[in-house]
């Protein structure tokens, strides 16, 4: 089964990130997250199913989060602002995103990685 990985091609760290999914074997179906942000409703079920908190979502070192002030803004908005924040702007998500349809990682870090998507 492929895996559907939401990245940012120029992104050093998804690159990393693609060159550890391919070392492990799996097949990798690329999303340009700039251009097709996941939807509302596809970024609800991801966040769910990754079990981290909304906020861990953000791209907080991003130019795109600082020029808006999102770190005093987010606190006072609701999840469906902050979901419709995120798919209204690819920018704003912590990349690389990566899903199986089940599990779902946020970032790169080798270890989660050999963890979640281990070999196949």
């Amino acid at each position: 089964m492929k895996l559907k990985i939401y990245e940012y091609a120029k992104c050093g760290t998804c690159r990393s990130a693609v060159k550890s999914l391919k070392a492990k074997g799996h097949e990798l179906e690329s999303v340009p997250l700039f251009e097709q942000p996941p939807s509302k409703d596809e970024l609800k079920k991801l966040v769910k199913q990754s079990g981290l908190d909304l906020r861990k979502w953000f791209n907080t070192s991003g130019e795109v989060y600082k020029e808006m002030q999102l770190k005093d803004k987010l606190p006072g908005m609701s999840e469906d602002e902050q979901l419709e924040l995120l798919a209204a702007n690819g920018r704003l998500i912590k990349r690389p995103v990566v899903t199986d349809g089940s599990r779902v990682t946020v970032g790169y870090k080798e270890e989660q990685y050999e963890e979640v998507w281990g070999r196949r």
